[in-house]
């Protein structure tokens, strides 16, 4: 390993491409997943922000912004679960807000309970904020949704259907993929979204006694109640993230172009890779002509490719993490979890790895002939 190493800073201006080339595919690779589960997190941030560890919904529902409204009775069928110490009505609905000069903009209602032990409220509202939030028609949006729901700044007023809402103050990265999210009680919602009646809601919220035990909770009210739907926490972000990804077909774009950037490197590091091997035939005829055997000069070129891979990987992480700071920058999200990288980095070393394989196929000319022509 420590001769390949020698070797590839020895001759950096020729390697030099195959390096550049691995980086970037690395850095698209790990850039582009990256954004796509930013993305998908934006869809489920209702699920993922609440403190709930049962969501009951429609059996229709797909994905937790597309709820249908299902009876309140519904609360006396859960609470008398064991295990089940807390029940509340959550209510979601997609409206469309008008905006100064006639223009309009689609946003979703989300309306829950304002007390300290609240299941729907995200953590990200402050208590001050939940205070307010009591008076009717105050609602609460993230600062990089302001505009595009028409509030110039805090306490400006807008309309939801006809129906008059004030801006009390605004959160942080609580962010909608489509539509914006307008928080408020739960009495504003049924005034904002007046054609569901306070005897429905979209969702009842659920804590467990034991968080541990929500799964068991969830399967037993399955079997005993078929007529409406039951999802742990992580079940519900996961079934609305999966939804996004296959309806929107998002993950076919974005993967296809991580997809095409791992073409392109390997390509490129393969045939960089060649042309170095293959301007060095004399060199490895050398040794062939010193007894060194086949398989010797063969793994070098594997050493080599996986130094390149490396070297590449580690130019591309610190450049993923400034990228996807940029993209959080620019107003979406990219997210960077550990396996993500890990992944990333794996793939880029077997990208290397096969590089050096296809490069192999010049070793077939090392012959110590070659050093007598």
């Amino acid at each position: 390993m420590i001769f390949s190493l020698a070797t590839l800073w020895h001759e950096r201006n020729r390697y030099l491409p195959a390096v550049l080339a691995v980086a970037f595919s690395a850095l698209l690779i790990t850039v582009q997943f990256g954004i796509l589960l930013g993305l998908l997190s934006l869809t489920s941030i209702p699920v993922d922000l609440a403190g709930a560890d049962i969501w009951v919904g429609h059996p229709a529902v797909l994905s937790v912004d597309i709820g249908r409204p299902i009876p309140e009775s519904w609360l006396t069928r859960v609470r008398s679960q064991p295990g089940v110490e807390r029940v509340e009505k959550y209510m979601l609905w997609m409206m469309m807000a008008d905006k100064p000069g006639g223009r309009t903009s689609i946003c979703t209602i989300i309306g829950t309970r304002l007390d300290d032990d609240s299941l729907g409220v995200p953590r990200a509202i402050p208590p001050e904020l939940r205070d307010r939030l009591s008076e009717q028609g105050s609602v609460v949006v993230d600062e990089s949704d302001r505009e595009r729901l028409g509030f110039t700044g805090v306490g400006d007023v807008a309309e939801v259907m006809g129906h008059r809402v004030r801006l009390i103050g605004t959160v942080h990265d609580v962010k909608s993929l489509a539509a914006p999210y307008l928080f408020c009680s739960v009495e504003t919602a049924y005034q904002l979204i007046d054609f569901i009646p306070q005897s429905q809601t979209v969702y009842l919220l659920a804590k467990v006694s034991n968080p541990a035990d929500a799964p068991v909770v969830a399967e037993r009210m399955r079997h005993t109640y078929n007529d409406m739907s039951v999802y742990t926490r992580d079940e519900f972000s996961a079934r609305t993230r999966w939804y996004w990804l296959t309806a929107t077909k998002s993950g076919i774009a974005i993967g296809g172009s991580a997809i095409l950037g791992l073409l392109v490197g390997a390509v490129v590091t393969s045939q960089t890779l060649y042309a170095a091997t293959a301007a060095s035939l004399r060199e490895f005829a050398t040794l062939r002509a010193l007894g060194i055997p086949r398989w010797r000069i063969a793994t070098s070129v594997l050493e080599q490719s996986l130094w390149i891979g490396g070297i590449g990987a580690v130019i591309a992480l610190p450049a993923s993490f400034g990228a996807a700071r940029v993209v959080d920058m620019l107003g979406a999200r990219a997210l960077l979890p550990p396996g993500l990288v890990a992944g990333s980095v794996l793939v880029t070393l077997l990208m290397a790895v096969l590089s050096g394989l296809a490069a192999l196929r010049s070793l077939r000319l090392t012959e110590p002939a070659q050093l007598l022509r």
